[in-house]
């Protein structure tokens, strides 16, 4: 068994689950191309997209399976908190995605727990076997919800 196998999105009670769509949401270009490896890496044959605005993150709440936020956004968000869209996106209705902070200060992270994300990681940790396994939690519960067909 390979660890994607291992993984609890691996698969449904109908067959393979499909791959995941993971949206990065307001990095600057260099931690955006970081975390797309890191992604990959986790769930090959996912797709991973970057977001640099407020329109297309909302979209990708509905869409997306994983929505991995900067703590302090790169791009056009009325913004620049990461822990804001964050508390705007988890009370959006038709939101699908699981959503994860991305940042070292455990003070953030305690935030966005309490505003209803799913424990992240910081960019210092984030190729580890753990911020794989926490992406790979947070997909399967996004696998509960009801995928947005576009």
């Amino acid at each position: 068994m390979t660890d994607r196998d291992q993984s609890p999105a691996s698969s449904t009670p109908s067959g393979p689950a499909p791959a995941p769509r993971i949206a990065l949401i307001g990095h600057c270009g260099l931690d955006s191309w970081m975390l797309k490896g890191v992604a990959q890496r986790a769930f090959p044959g996912g797709e991973v997209v970057m977001v640099q605005d407020d329109a297309s993150a909302r979209s990708e709440a509905a869409r997306a399976d994983l929505l991995l936020i900067n703590r302090n956004l790169d791009g056009e968000f009325p913004t620049g908190s990461g822990l804001d869209l964050i508390g705007e996106l988890i009370l959006m209705k038709g939101r699908r995605a699981a959503v994860m902070l991305i940042s070292n200060l455990a003070d953030a992270q305690a935030v966005a727990v309490e505003l209803g994300a799913i424990l992240g990681f910081g960019k210092a940790k984030a190729g580890t076997p753990e911020a794989a396994q926490a992406m790979r939690v947070a997909v399967s519960r996004a696998a509960l919800r009801p995928r947005l067909q576009l």
